[in-house]
């Protein structure tokens, strides 16, 4: 048989750069509409007490009972759209590039990554994610925590779209990145641990004792440990975070210098353990997030992969 007669083998159909990021996005924004209130609380406790050391809350349940009772059930969900918008901007950004970094890790080397190449193609994802989100996270911090104040010093911004105008307009275009240190902080451990050990853990349960098919209940039980672990290293970032973007600037003089500033005082005069404040509706947030995102994410990638491009090869995280 000649070399002219032998066909080429069809190229291998594979998702753009453009869809793995979409449908990053898509995921976060889903999973985003559950747990939205469960955010919101987080951020309440972990506002709660600042300056003064008083507790607002005696529990998570007490926070919930306390804003449907002064604010309204719809209270629980102030702040929707800015959390839309921070899912459509760090969450496109974080996990679309690291699912291009996964698939480039995988074409380039021909094996799964390690987790070491996990953890670092987190990092990196994290902090992209992160910077681009910022403005966003901003607007939400604020939005979210605006209920709890005096009505003589609420910001009461009607929507996102207000939120940014007003910020860039009384504070300038700099402040919508306030906070941006440790928000890329916290995303690239949030991204290192999340991404990483979701990626391991469901490694393991695949090819470990337990021998999971995949599906979403090999999904389920990845997302949760993943979550978890990403819950106790991130919380200190969290709350430094939240309380910088949160803070007004009296006399020229902000409330606190920076990260190191609001860690060493939220020790100082709340306890160590104060770094924690909100770990229960953190992870109760983080945890069904993770798992509604990766779910859908795994999902859609099956989905396309199946429908679209006609292959039924797994190409998830």
């Amino acid at each position: 048989m000649s070399a002219t007669s032998v066909q080429e083998a069809p190229k291998k159909a594979v998702a753009t750069n453009a869809i793995k990021f979409l449908f990053g996005g898509l995921s976060g924004m889903g999973a985003t509409m559950v747990v939205q209130p469960l955010d919101l609380v987080k951020t309440r406790m972990q506002i709660s007490g600042a300056g003064s050391g008083k507790k607002e809350y005696r529990s998570s349940l007490h926070c919930i009972q306390t804003i449907v009772s002064k604010e309204g059930p719809l209270a629980l969900y102030q702040g929707i759209g800015a959390a839309l918008l921070r899912q459509a901007t760090y969450t496109t950004g974080r996990l679309g590039m690291y699912t291009y970094l996964n698939d480039l890790f995988r074409e380039k080397f021909q094996r799964s990554p390690g987790i070491t190449d996990s953890m670092a193609m987190g990092t990196i994802a994290g902090a992209c994610g992160a910077f681009i989100g910022t403005p966003a996270e901003v607007a939400l911090v604020r939005m979210t925590s605006d209920g709890r104040l005096p009505v003589a010093e609420r910001r009461n911004y009607t929507n996102v779209a207000n939120a940014l105008a007003r910020i860039t307009r009384e504070e300038g275009l700099t402040a919508l990145w306030r906070g941006s240190l440790p928000t890329v902080g916290r995303a690239m451990v949030v991204n290192m641990t999340q991404l990483a050990s979701y990626s391991q853990f469901k490694t393991y349960f695949r090819h470990g004792p337990l021998k999971m098919e995949e599906g979403i209940k090999l999904h389920f039980c990845a997302s949760m440990l993943s979550g978890l672990l990403t819950t106790i290293t991130s919380m200190p970032l969290d709350i430094a975070k939240t309380r910088i973007q949160n803070m007004k600037t009296v006399d020229g003089k902000p409330e606190y210098r920076g990260t190191a500033d609001v860690l060493l005082r939220v020790a100082r005069q709340e306890g160590v353990f104060a770094l924690w404040k909100g770990f229960t509706p953190y992870y109760c947030r983080l945890g069904p997030h993770t798992v509604l995102t990766f779910i859908l994410l795994e999902q859609l990638n099956q989905g396309y992969n199946k429908y679209v491009l006609g292959s039924n090869k797994s190409t998830g995280l």
